[in-house]
Parts: structure tokens; C-alpha cells; sequence
């Protein structure tokens, strides 16, 4: 119920953090990649990017969306499973992953993740792990079965 996505189609605005008081930051940059990249690489540093400043005076205009569950059925997918929990996210980030390297391997197609993640999340009976066994078990369980639904 905290976490909320838009859809922000000029990728100037990274990410945006709502406070109790209703104040809202947000990180703000070119819409670049290697941006992000080097700050999670560099963290809790800065590094030089090499890539261009932002001049908010050209920026014309920021717009946000709400996003499409069917142009993006991954993040309906990110939604179910934590509105369901139990082992369900642990099962989805596992999935995700197996089948992000597939694709990566040139084994599945792009949009074959998102169907990959779900045909393993309709296969899985969830339970409500107590210890941190429990999640590592369902991962290995997620893992195993996205890698029986590539194939």
C-alpha cells in the first residue's frame, strides 16, 4: 500500500520519495543510464559520469501517467505478489532472475520474461516462511521451476 509507480515518459525524474508531511524529493537527472549505473557502483561515492548536466531551464514540461498493467505485466505481476506475500516475492525475484539471463543468453525473447515469471508464480503453492531458510528455499523453488518453463 506505500509503494506507488507513474509512468514519467521524459526519464528525468529517477525516483521520488513521499514524506509523512505530504513533501515529496525527487532525484533528477538526464535521462541516461549511466547515471544511475555509476552512482549504485560508486555508492556511498559520486563519480564523474562524463555525460551531460541538467538544465531544467530546457526542460519543457514533466507529465506522469499512471502505468498499463497490460503494456507493463511485470510490474502486475510485482504488485500480485506483494499484495499476496507469503513466499510469492521471493518466488517472483527468482523467476525474474532466471529468466532475465535467459534472455540475456538469447534463449527466451524479451517478452517471454514477464510470461516466464507468471506460469512459475501460477505454479507455486506459497506458504508463510518463518525462518530465512524458508525464503531461501522458496528462491531455489522459484529458480528450479522458471528454469523447467524455458526449457
Amino acid at each position: 500500500e506505500k509503494i506507488g509507480v507513474v509512468v514519467h515518459p521524459q526519464s528525468i525524474i529517477h525516483s521520488m520519495v513521499e514524506y509523512i508531511d505530504g513533501c515529496v524529493i525527487a532525484q533528477l537527472g538526464v535521462p541516461d543510464m549511466r547515471a544511475p549505473i555509476a552512482y549504485a557502483l560508486a555508492w556511498p561515492e559520486r563519480c564523474e559520469t562524463g555525460i551531460g548536466k541538467l538544465d531544467l531551464t530546457k526542460v519543457a514540461t514533466l507529465t506522469f501517467e499512471e502505468p498499463d498493467m497490460v503494456r507493463f505485466p511485470a510490474l502486475r505481476l510485482a504488485f500480485d505478489a506483494l499484495k499476496a506475500g507469503q513466499t510469492y516475492p521471493a518466488v517472483l525475484n527468482a523467476a525474474n532472475e532466471i529468466a532475465v539471463a535467459a534472455f540475456l543468453d538469447r534463449k527466451i525473447g524479451f517478452t517471454d520474461i514477464a510470461g516466464t515469471v507468471d506460469k512459475t508464480m501460477q505454479a507455486h503453492e506459497a506458504w508463510t516462511p518463518v525462518e530465512l531458510e524458508e525464503y531461501i528455499q522458496a528462491d531455489r523453488w522459484g529458480r528450479e521451476k522458471a528454469r523447467e518453463i524455458i526449457g
